[in-house]
């Protein structure tokens, strides 16, 4: 059965009846958690079995990336920065690579135990400290090193049976300002995004299932936000990088995206870009100017997105009684105390 292209939220710890109907609008195909809709681990498979149940083929997922990207905590391991666990693979420190690879699959085998999908990660953005939205969720500035950890965190989560997303393409650690808050203008050239930006992604486009586009402007390669670009969706990311995967736009009720217009006028544009799916988080009107937009409007559902379901089912309690899980969980402790 072919998705919706759109994703949106929901305002708490259980479905509301607007929220049942949401569900089952045929142009709704995903659904992303935030910090409010979870109180415990039981509450939110119970959340997610009640979705479930209404449409089985949603995609369910969730931020939880690690550090203070982790919307699910109590109950759930704690998962570093990934600045951290970068930072031990470039000092060389004894199994910091096994760490990597079992964080991915740790992350991702708790959320599938609980039905979730996929979390979108890892970060590619390049970035120690110049980007106060990236800084720490990055894995490192130099560009081969947060490449490699990367590459190992993703056959973790590969490993668990969960899809990866890279963000936020080509690159959102060069500019100051927070696409959360406004649009960012990065004028660096082609050849400077290339050599750096890019790197993580060009090397990881047949590892990655998913990417998601940063809402920046580069003017001096494109006058339009990347993730409202043909050019670098399709010229760039599809046909020089040659990646085959999904593409999620990042949340359109993002300022960063404002340059597009209205929220339907955000969906064509990034529809005809090259997006799958576009997500409309924090703003219902938004949404549902997004699914009037829909129902009159000519757009093939994609048929990347039944990629992105979960490829596992995992037992919660076989998970945390296994030898894997309870080292893991000791090391990643040890790490953040």
């Amino acid at each position: 059965m072919t998705l919706g292209p759109l994703m949106l939220d929901l305002d708490g710890l259980t479905l509301s009846k607007g929220e049942i109907g949401l569900i089952k609008n045929p142009h709704v195909g995903g659904i992303i958690f935030f910090a409010r809709n979870f109180e415990s681990r039981e509450q939110i498979t119970a959340l997610v079995q009640s979705i479930r149940d209404i449409r089985s083929e949603l995609l369910i997922c969730v931020d939880q990336e690690g550090g203070r990207v982790q919307r699910f905590r109590d109950g759930f391991t704690r998962i570093p920065p990934m600045q951290l666990l970068g930072q031990r693979l470039s000092e060389g420190a004894v199994g910091a690579e096994s760490l990597l690879q079992n964080a991915g699959w740790l992350m991702a085998s708790e959320l599938l135990a609980c039905g979730i999908d996929f979390s979108f990660a890892p970060v590619l953005d390049v970035d120690h400290s110049q980007c106060e939205v990236i800084a720490d969720r990055s894995f490192s500035d130099n560009p081969e090193l947060a490449t490699l950890a990367a590459d190992i965190f993703i056959k973790g989560m590969h490993e668990a049976g969960m899809a990866a997303t890279g963000k936020h393409f080509p690159g959102h650690g060069g500019v100051l300002a927070d696409s959360h808050l406004e649009t960012p203008f990065d004028d660096r050239s082609m050849e400077e995004i290339q050599c750096r930006d890019l790197v993580p992604f060009r090397k990881l486009a047949t590892s990655l299932d998913a990417v998601m586009p940063a809402h920046i402007v580069f003017p001096n390669i494109d006058e339009n936000a990347v993730g409202f670009s043909p050019f670098w969706l399709q010229q760039v990311l599809r046909t020089e990088l040659q990646f085959n995967g999904v593409i999620f736009s990042d949340d359109l009720s993002m300022k960063g995206a404002d340059v597009a217009g209205s929220y339907a006028d955000k969906t064509r544009c990034a529809l005809h870009a090259g997006c799958d799916m576009v997500l409309v988080c924090n703003h219902r009107e938004g949404a549902l100017e997004v699914l009037d937009y829909l129902s009159s409007a000519d757009v093939v559902p994609s048929s990347r997105l039944a990629s992105m379901a979960g490829k596992a089912k995992v037992n919660w309690d076989n998970l945390v009684n296994s030898d894997r899980w309870l080292s893991t969980h000791a090391e990643l402790n040890a790490l953040l105390n």
